[in-house]
C-alpha cells in the first residue's frame, strides 16, 4: 500500500479543505437564518390593519348591580379577545364620559386611557373595573352608567358598564343607650359592632336592612324587637351585594359577619319575620339560668347558613313558633337545659362549605343522670308539628329521651325508630321532598306535591302564634295542618 496515498485519503488538500469549509458556512448561515426566521415569527406577530379584525368581549355589560355610595366596589373583569390569526393594535381605550364613575386597568395596569395596546392573533387582554359613587340624597338606588370604548384599525367598539347606587346610613361602633329604632328608609351598615345596653331597646321597624361588615356583631344586653310582617321582612346580613362566583352571591357564602349575641342580662327579645343569615356564630344567647322570665320569642322567621350553628341557647327560656333553621357547619340548633317550645319549625341541614360535624338538633342537660345536678335547670322541651331532616348527618343527638322532659310529637324525622314516650306519632325517615337543590346553590324548605309531610300535624298545636306561616298563609285552611315552617301550595299548572 502506498503510504502516500494513505495520508492523502486521511488529510485532503489545502484546496478541498477551503471547499469543505465554505460549504459549511453556507449550511449553517442557512440554518441560522431558518431558526431565526422561526423565532422571529414567534415573537412578533404579523398585525393586521383590516377594519373587519373586530374584537370580542366576555360580556357585552359590565353590571355591578346594586352598590352602596360612598364605598369603592369590588373588582370587576372583562375579557377582551382577539380571534382573528393576525395581530391588532387597539389605537385607544377609554371611558366615553371624561367624568365617569368608574376607573379601570389593562392587565394590572391602571389608567385614565390607553393608547397603542396590543393583542396577538388568538390571544387576549384583562381589564379590572371598579366603581366609586359619591352619596347625596336619594332613597331609592340611582343608575350610573357609561360606555368602555374601544378603537381598533378605525373601528368603534362598546361595552355598556352601568351600576346602581344606594344610600345607606353608616354605624360605626354604636352604642344604643336609650331607645332606638332603625327604619326601612334606608339601609344600614354595621362597622364593627352595634351594641344595645342594658335599660335601652332597639326596634327594628318592617322591611328594615341592617347590613354588616367583616367581623361586625350585634350585641343585645338591653332588648331587641326585630318584628317585620310577611310582605316587609327584617334584613339582618352581610354587606357584600356582589358575587364570589357569576351565578353566586356572597349572601350565600357563610362567615360574612360575626351574628347576634343575647347577654345573660337580657330579656323579653322578640324576633318577628326576620331573615337572618350568613354568620360565623349565628344567634347566641348566653346562659342566665333565669327561666321565670322568657328570653327570646321567635315567630316565622328563616335564620340560617352560619358557619357554627345556627341558633345556640343555654339555660334559658326560649320558644319558636313557624320558623325555619337551616344551613350549618355544626348543629343547626343547639340547647343546652332551659325552656324550649318549637311548633311548626323545620330544622334543615344542607350546608354547602364545609363538612357536617353534629346534628341537625343537639340537646344537652336533658337526660335523668343529670337530675342530681340542681346548679342548673334541666331541659324541659317539647317540638311539635316539625321537620328534622338533613343532606347527612343524624337529626338529633340523642335517640334515648327517656326519663327526661323532651317531647318530640308529629315530627318528621331523618332516622329509623319507633315511636315511644318521648317520641310521639313520628314520621320516621321519610324525605320531606323540599324544593332545595344543595349543588345549584338553591335553598327553598317549601313542600314539594309529594311530600309525606302534607296534612301530617296534629291542629291542637296551632296555636295563635302560629296560625299563619312566613308567606301568611292560614296553616288550618285545607284542614290539618302540614308539617314544618311552610303551609303547602300547589304549584301553578304550567
Amino acid at each position: 500500500m502506498d503510504i502516500f496515498a494513505f495520508h492523502k485519503a486521511q488529510y485532503p488538500t489545502r484546496q478541498t479543505r477551503f471547499y469543505y469549509m465554505n460549504a459549511m458556512r453556507y449550511i449553517l448561515l442557512t440554518l441560522a437564518a431558518f431558526f431565526g426566521l422561526i423565532s422571529v415569527s414567534c415573537i412578533n406577530d404579523d398585525f393586521t390593519d383590516s377594519p373587519s379584525a373586530t374584537l370580542s368581549f366576555s360580556t357585552d355589560t359590565v353590571s355591578f348591580g346594586t352598590v352602596f355610595t360612598d364605598l369603592t366596589t369590588p373588582t370587576a373583569r372583562l375579557w377582551v379577545f382577539n380571534h382573528n390569526k393576525k395581530g391588532v393594535n387597539i389605537s385607544s381605550i377609554r371611558f366615553r364620559n371624561p367624568d365617569t364613575n368608574f376607573s379601570f386597568n389593562v392587565d394590572g395596569v391602571s389608567g385614565t386611557s390607553f393608547r397603542d395596546v396590543e393583542i396577538r392573533g388568538n390571544d387576549s387582554i384583562l381589564i379590572f373595573i371598579e366603581c366609586f359613587i359619591s352619596p347625596d340624597n336619594a332613597l331609592e338606588p340611582q343608575k350610573v352608567a357609561d360606555q368602555l370604548e374601544f378603537v381598533t384599525n378605525g373601528v368603534t367598539q362598546e361595552v355598556e358598564v352601568e351600576a346602581w347606587g344606594l344610600n345607606a346610613t353608616r354605624l360605626h361602633g354604636v352604642r344604643v343607650e336609650k331607645d332606638m329604632h332603625l327604619t326601612a328608609e334606608r339601609p344600614y351598615i354595621v362597622f364593627d359592632s352595634l351594641s344595645v345596653e342594658l335599660g335601652a331597646t332597639l326596634t327594628i321597624e318592617p322591611g328594615a336592612q341592617v347590613l354588616f361588615h367583616d367581623k361586625a356583631r350585634l350585641v343585645v344586653r338591653g332588648t331587641l324587637n326585630a318584628v317585620g310582617n310577611a310582605n316587609n321582612f327584617i334584613d339582618l346580613r352581610g354587606d357584600r351585594l356582589d358575587n364570589v362566583l357569576p351565578d353566586v352571591p356572597y349572601d350565600l357564602m357563610a362567615g360574612q359577619w360575626q351574628g347576634v349575641t343575647i347577654a345573660p342580662g337580657s330579656f323579653g327579645n322578640r324576633l318577628e319575620f326576620v331573615n337572618m343569615r350568613s354568620t360565623v356564630e349565628g344567634l347566641r344567647i348566653d346562659s342566665c339560668a333565669d327561666l321565670s322570665r322568657q328570653k327570646l320569642t321567635l315567630v316565622n322567621s328563616w335564620l340560617h347558613n352560619s358557619q357554627s350553628t345556627v341558633i345556640d341557647s343555654r339555660y334559658a327560656k326560649v320558644d319558636a313558633y313557624g320558623c325555619c333553621f337551616s344551613e350549618a357547619a355544626g348543629a343547626v340548633v343547639s340547647l343546652t337545659g332551659g325552656e324550649h317550645e318549637f311548633v311548626q319549625c323545620t330544622i334543615a341541614n344542607y350546608y354547602l362549605f364545609g363538612s357536617l360535624g353534629q346534628s341537625n338538633l343537639s340537646l344537652y342537660h336533658c337526660l335523668p343522670e343529670h337530675a342530681d345536678d340542681n346548679s342548673l335547670p334541666l331541659m324541659k322541651a317539647s317540638f311539635d308539628n316539625g321537620i328534622i331532616w338533613g343532606y347527612i348527618g343524624s337529626p338529633i343527638n340523642t335517640g334515648d329521651l327517656k326519663g327526661s322532659n323532651v317531647f318530640l310529637r308529629n315530627i318528621l324525622l331523618k332516622a329509623d325508630g319507633s315511636n315511644d314516650d318521648n317520641f310521639i306519632d313520628c314520621i320516621w325517615n321519610e324525605d320531606p321532598l323540599f324544593y332545595t337543590e344543595r349543588n345549584d346553590y338553591y335553598f327553598n324548605y317549601h313542600l314539594k306535591p309529594e311530600s309525606p309531610a302534607i296534612g301530617r300535624g296534629n291542629s291542637s298545636f296551632v296555636t295563635p302564634q302560629c296560625l299563619y306561616d312566613m308567606d301568611g298563609l292560614d296553616r288550618l285552611s285545607h284542614g290539618t295542618p302540614d308539617l314544618g315552617a311552610y303551609v303547602y301550595t300547589a304549584p301553578p299548572a304550567d
